[in-house]
């Protein structure tokens, strides 16, 4: 398995796949891609039947010329996979211009990211200040009325289950929720500490909701919850206007993430010599 980035900056001819959609039980999400010259592969849908399915049409593209397919693969017993669901994919050749726009998307999906969980008026000022930082910024909602307000630029998925983008981010990734429902904030409160490996774990709300959660926490099998900061944005000493704890709640972030890459940020403020 080769890395995007080495096959997007070679000389070989590239057909970049994607799950466009999925029904039922499928092995990857909406968003999940692949990489395939004549000779080499990287990032992968799935494996299995489907995934050998999806690298033999595109070497049939390259090898004829074809710049476009569309894929619907059902995920059954006859070709030996028993996920039950179906993958639309797309196959696509990238042209110059399609692979520098790849390359710039990797490149912003290798910088540390944040998951902000919950797109109404604290999830979406918190995206619009990230959007200026060195960070992959990723909105997450059930509603798709409330990520249509999303600020222009920023990667906004609609998703029934939140919990999966929680378990497939990155290491040392930063998690935001702020949800329309306390019972969701704390069951994806809860994923996000079970990992065990973010670099920040924020809840908004109030010291009272925190001994809340607390409490749920030992119910459903206790984490260690020393690394949760709730409420966010507290050095806005009670500012309750989404831009404040936006603000605030942006500067606990870049501190958590800098010191999870190992660096001090004490060490990097400007001074005088």
């Amino acid at each position: 398995m080769s890395d995007p980035q080495e096959i997007l900056s070679s000389d070989a001819a590239v057909i970049h796949g994607v799950i466009t959609d999925a029904k039922g039980s499928s092995p990857r999400e909406i968003g999940a891609r692949i990489y395939v010259t004549m000779n080499r592969l990287a990032g992968t849908i799935g494996g299995g039947q489907a995934e050998w399915q999806v690298i033999t049409k595109a070497r049939a593209m390259l090898a004829d010329g074809t710049r476009r397919k569309a894929m619907d693969i059902a995920l059954g017993p006859e070709i030996g996979q028993c996920c039950g669901g179906r993958i639309a994919v797309e196959l696509q050749y990238l042209d110059d211009t399609q692979r520098r726009a790849h390359l710039a998307q990797l490149d912003a999906m290798a910088l540390p990211q944040l998951l902000i969980l919950g797109a109404g008026h604290v999830g979406r000022a918190l995206a619009r200040i990230a959007l200026t930082l060195p960070w992959h910024v990723v909105l997450v909602d059930t509603r798709g009325e409330e990520l249509a307000l999303a600020p222009q630029g920023i990667e906004a998925r609609l998703t029934p289950l939140p919990e999966a983008d929680i378990a497939s981010a990155p290491p040392s990734s930063a998690f935001v929720i702020t949800t329309h429902d306390h019972g969701l904030d704390f069951l994806l409160t809860l994923a996000a500490l079970r990992r065990g490996d973010a670099a920040y774990v924020g809840l908004i709300g109030s010291r009272t909701k925190r001994a809340r959660f607390e409490q749920f926490a030992r119910e459903n099998g206790g984490v260690k919850i020393g690394q949760l900061v709730c409420p966010i944005g507290a050095a806005g000493l009670g500012d309750k206007r989404p831009e404040i704890i936006a603000l605030m709640t942006a500067q606990e972030i870049w501190t958590a993430l800098r010191e999870a890459s190992g660096r001090n940020p004490a060490s990097d403020q400007n001074s005088a010599v």
